[in-house]
């Protein structure tokens, strides 16, 4: 009988391991190579998986909710009698579900309010010590254990990656006690590494405390009538990673009311010809490219924390918000002060496409330097957003719409006149970012939006 085997994929370099969110086919499906049959999460991205081959979708060893390691066998593929390119089988056809073990169809996918619970990835996490090659799937096929506590292996697991724990119990080091730089604050190879080069303790001492990544929520009684469901990953990582950057960063929200309606006018010009060329002149768009400009002439902004020390972005990698059904995702534009604006205008709407539909690749959110969210889309009039660690500063863009304004004509008089007016509010860093650096910031940043030139567009 020939079988191809599924694999869990490596979504990135720094990606060690993955999460089946969810199975698209279940066993005895029929199935078409490239056609998607299960999606996974890992800390950079969300993805649909192909299938590596035509045929029957014969045994699910990975449940849904389960954490593995890359090239972890998470799923098997009967070929025989699929039209595969391969050598044709005289066997029996592929229709029914051959699969000669009784009801296994589900491979035990949790019930649905399993679906990505700390239990669930505890179950299928060996100690570090114990863990088997990422090849090893018996461990994976363990049944899930029913919800319970949170473990402190599941902490490790979610605050490195297995190559890091690895690396921790070689040298007898507590990963618990290290401040992390990765995403949420997990511990990366280069932070086990650089704490073993030390030969001490990653803080100096009479130093403070470094921050832990690990996040325990506070519980609440569930009432009658009440419908309990677990957290995705995407939004248990999005909570770690927002509670984290208050935890770290001393957060100040300063507010500017801005009138586009020079860029108003802009657009209504311009529109049609945008659109001709495949992009849409959007206000987002015009307001990432002033921001680009700006951040090189105040550099703080595009700026990380490290320690005692601030590293100075060379690259101007500008991530914007999106909000999907299932969470938020911030896909980033690389090198932003070097595209026109028809470039960021074009860019900016595949990554949101590919974002909605689960295609970013995992170098797609990464090494952003500074991020603007959008919630006037939804008709916000302003907020003050978090900012997205390591950066030290996030742009929040309010309801750009028509209000009435107080103008003065050129003789002097006051008039009220109908403008198109948005606000804008800049939440920054203050252990590095004054308040005098993050208003100059804004203030130009106001002037470049009031008088963007025509020939910018």
């Amino acid at each position: 009988m020939a079988h191809v085997d599924v694999i869990m994929p490596q979504m990135g370099e720094s990606i060690a391991e993955g999460t089946v969110s969810r199975w698209l086919k279940k066993v005895g499906d029929p199935v078409k190579r490239d056609e998607p049959i299960l999606e996974i999460s890992t800390d950079k991205v969300d993805a649909e998986i192909p299938s590596p081959a035509s045929g029957v979708l014969k045994e699910i060893k990975v449940g849904e909710g389960k954490t593995v390691a890359i090239q972890t066998v998470v799923a098997v593929i009967d070929t025989d009698g699929a039209s595969t390119g391969t050598q044709p089988a005289p066997k029996a056809p592929p229709a029914p579900a051959t699969s000669p073990t009784p009801p296994r169809a589900p491979a035990a996918p949790a019930p649905p309010v399993a679906s990505g619970t700390t239990a669930s990835r505890a179950a299928a996490a060996p100690s570090p010590a114990s863990r088997p090659a990422p090849a090893a799937p018996a461990a994976s096929a363990a049944p899930a254990a029913p919800p319970g506590p949170e473990t402190a292996e599941d902490r490790l697991r979610r605050r490195s990656t297995p190559l890091v724990r690895k690396i921790a119990a070689e040298h007898q080091v507590d990963i618990t006690q290290l401040p992390g730089s990765g995403y949420a604050g997990r511990v990366t190879k280069k932070d086990i590494l650089d704490f073993i080069d030390r030969g001490g303790p990653a803080t100096a001492p009479g130093a403070p405390p470094a921050v832990s990544g690990v996040i325990t929520h506070p519980t609440s009684e569930a009432w009658p009538g009440d419908r309990v469901e677990p957290m995705s990953r995407i939004r248990k990582l999005t909570a770690e990673h927002m509670v984290l950057s208050r935890r770290v960063s001393a957060h100040v929200t300063s507010y500017y009311e801005v009138d586009f309606s020079q860029i108003a006018r802009l657009r209504e010009r311009r529109k049609k010809e945008y659109q001709e060329r495949g992009a849409k002149l959007t206000y987002l768009a015009v307001i990432t490219r002033v921001i680009a400009d700006n951040l090189r002439r105040h550099p703080v902004l595009n700026s990380s924390v490290s320690g005692e020390t601030i590293i100075y972005r060379g690259q101007i990698n500008i991530g914007i918000a999106v909000a999907l059904d299932w969470g938020l995702i911030v896909p980033v534009l690389r090198n932003v002060d070097e595209l026109s604006l028809l470039g960021i205008a074009r860019q900016m709407a595949d990554l949101a496409e590919r974002a909605r539909t689960k295609r970013l690749n995992p170098e797609e959110v990464q090494k952003g330097t500074f991020t603007i969210t959008n919630p006037g889309g939804f008709g916000s009039y302003i907020g003050a957003p978090i900012i997205n660690q390591p950066q030290v500063a996030i742009l929040g863009v309010g309801a750009i719409e028509k209000r009435p304004k107080v103008i003065t004509l050129e003789d002097g008089q006051d008039v009220i006149a109908i403008r198109t007016l948005g606000m804008l509010s800049l939440s920054y860093d203050h252990r590095i970012v004054d308040g005098a650096d993050a208003d100059r910031f804004m203030a130009d940043v106001k002037r470049g939006l009031e008088t963007y030139p025509e020939e910018g567009v």
